[in-house]
């Protein structure tokens, strides 16, 4: 896990922890304790019958700062992961030093683009698969074409064994049902009591510094989005598209997600 100050690596879908494998021994050698998470429903961690939420995800990510010793740490995190990263200064602001989101824009933003925007609309058809009956026995299924479909044109990262593992992290008993209450969840917000105070809380502007890292031939998310988070912010922002990338910078471009990850740490959350 290294030393010094805390980086908190959260997953995107339908991945776990070992999303982040190129990051955490590169992260720990520039001085920090890196520690990369099985979001609650995930992988290895635990699966309760409720709980799937953004909310609730953030108060995973406080005690799981606070179990390592630390008051402050730095959150990156991808897609899904990326969400939680974005609400952890509203959320959960005493324990948020700096975030890096990757691939998905502010909720705020998102969320409006996804029922606005033509190109978002058709982007999240997976959204609205998601909320259909029987979508979470299917997930493993299509683990597989899902890294695929959201991959950059080279592929070559997505081998076998890569495929195949997230595959068997997908096919734990009841890892697709809460992945899919994720997704709803999101999906569905602007219709639901919590998802309505959290939509509201989100838009709290952002005064800790940000690294948001985006694929340019990412067909998740619209790259376009990322600039429209900046009247979000208030504090130190940065904004980096990686070419020929799509949904899964940090797996598909690992030396230069680490690049960019390890310059930016070094003033948004210095090591000692």
């Amino acid at each position: 896990m290294g030393s010094g100050p805390v980086v908190v690596f959260v997953h995107g879908y339908p991945q776990f922890w070992w999303s982040w494998r190129a990051q955490l021994p590169a992260v720990a050698a520039a001085g920090y304790r890196a520690v990369a998470v099985d979001l609650r429903g995930f992988g290895a961690s635990d699966k309760p019958p409720s709980g799937y939420d953004a909310a609730t995800a953030c108060d995973d990510l406080a005690a799981i700062v606070r179990s390592t010793g630390g008051h402050r740490a730095a959150f990156v995190g991808q897609g899904l992961g990326a969400w939680f990263a974005w609400s952890m200064p509203s959320h959960q602001p005493e324990v948020t030093a700096a975030i890096a989101p990757v691939g998905v824009p502010h909720p705020t933003v998102f969320h409006r683009a996804v029922w606005r925007h033509p190109l978002q609309w058709r982007a999240n058809r997976y959204l609205r698969a998601m909320q259909a009956p029987f979508a979470p026995e299917r997930q493993p299924l299509t683990v597989a074409r899902r890294l695929r479909e959201w991959s950059g044109p080279d592929d070559a990262w997505l081998t076998p064994e890569v495929a195949e593992r997230y595959t068997e992290a997908m096919s734990v008993p009841f890892a697709g049902q809460a992945a899919a209450e994720y997704l709803r969840w999101f999906y569905r917000c602007r219709a639901t009591p919590s998802g309505i105070r959290y939509l509201h809380r989100v838009r709290e502007t952002i005064d800790v510094p940000v690294l948001h890292v985006h694929g340019r031939r990412d067909p998740t998310s619209l790259p376009v989005l990322a600039a429209e988070s900046r009247r979000l912010t208030c504090g130190p922002l940065q904004t980096s598209e990686v070419p020929g990338v799509g949904h899964f910078v940090p797996e598909e471009a690992p030396e230069a997600m680490n690049e960019l990850l390890i310059t930016w740490l070094a003033s948004a959350h210095p090591a000692r």
